[in-house]
């Protein structure tokens, strides 16, 4: 596109659009478009919304090589969460998106599949990139890939460490587990049975396992678990995590599962055999996912503010992407128990 007599015309095909052809079809000056597009929020709704129409009409792509090389700053994101399919890290993210996007930044998003060393190989991946930060699920990591993150801004998230590499948002899911268990006692269970899928990494489902067995340990019982070491989230292993513990444990009062997912599928298996939930077993999850309100009975689990970790992981970020000042650099967001009619 080019400008002839104050009036802005297409360009030949062979012709970029440039960022003054921008402002000329905004009627903005060049600067203002080029504040705009590296950070939306610099600039009012109105403006933002006539320059993000002129960009529209003229076709114009920045180049994003060229705006890096000017800015020492590539405006994305890394984030490398444990698994892709589930749900309550897509939540995080979304959140974590959400509050990046008006400030012109993108994310890049890779899966470890709970292996510290695929992680390690996306760390190196992504540093490739150019990435201005990182967000990570979990608190630990090789230490090659520490030492690889200690060069830029990165937020932690999910869990709790004393060692944080930067800035940390999280909770600790040992003292939810445990309040869990103190809640399936004041109910008068003693019999109490964790099932869970424990793979190598997976640092959360291990800190719910430690978390439940502390507490039972408290109460003067033998911890009862049952694991499985392989397979997806899904509500099929539910079901046959129930299925061993009532073959191991067939004197259970209750049944505390590591997933709303894994609870869900045992609540409905319950329902159709015949097993009264809860007054010959209670069952309890972790997350507390849409699903758990809508069973019925309704699951008593532990509620995780995920849009909350993804929403405060982004602000932690861009103040240290921008060099601000952060006065508490871990953040403790909590957990809420949610008790409703399984327990």
């Amino acid at each position: 596109m080019t400008q002839a007599r104050g009036r802005w015309r297409k360009r030949s095909a062979t012709q970029a659009v440039t960022l003054s052809d921008v402002a000329a079809a905004a009627g903005v000056s060049a600067q203002t478009v080029s504040r705009a597009i590296r950070d939306p929020a610099s600039v009012s709704k109105e403006t933002g919304a006539r320059i993000e129409r002129a960009i529209a009409k003229t076709g114009y792509v920045r180049n994003l090589f060229a705006a890096n090389l000017a800015s020492n700053r590539s405006q994305t994101v890394a984030a490398v969460i444990p698994a892709m399919n589930a749900s309550v890290f897509a939540e995080t993210l979304h959140a974590f998106e959400e509050r990046l996007r008006p400030h012109g930044y993108q994310i890049f998003v890779g899966s470890s599949d709970y292996h510290a060393d695929r992680e390690e190989a996306l760390v190196r991946s992504f540093l490739g990139r150019r990435p201005d930060g990182f967000l990570l699920v979990g608190t630990e990591h090789t230490t090659a890939a520490r030492k690889l993150l200690t060069a830029l801004p990165v937020v932690e998230t999910w869990d709790l460490t004393d060692r944080p590499i930067d800035v940390l948002v999280g909770f600790s899911g040992e003292a939810a587990t445990a309040e869990l268990v103190a809640h399936l006692a004041e109910r008068g269970r003693r019999r109490i049975t964790f099932a869970s899928r424990q793979l190598p990494g997976d640092q959360r489902s291990a800190e719910r396992l430690a978390g439940y067995t502390q507490a039972v340990t408290a109460l003067g019982a033998e911890p009862r678990t049952v694991e499985v070491a392989a397979g997806t989230v899904t509500m099929d292993l539910g079901v046959e995590l129930l299925d061993l513990a009532l073959a191991r444990f067939p004197d259970s009062d209750a049944v505390m599962f590591s997933s709303d997912v894994f609870a869900a599928g045992a609540l409905l298996a319950c329902v159709r055999r015949g097993i009264d939930v809860p007054g010959r077993l209670a069952i309890t999850g972790f997350g507390d996912f849409e699903l758990a309100r809508h069973l019925v009975p309704a699951l008593t689990t532990v509620a995780v503010p995920q849009t909350r970790i993804g929403e405060l992981a982004a602000d932690l970020l861009l103040d240290r992407i921008h060099g601000r000042s952060v006065a508490e650099p871990v953040r403790d967001v909590g957990y809420r128990i949610e008790i409703r009619a399984s327990s």
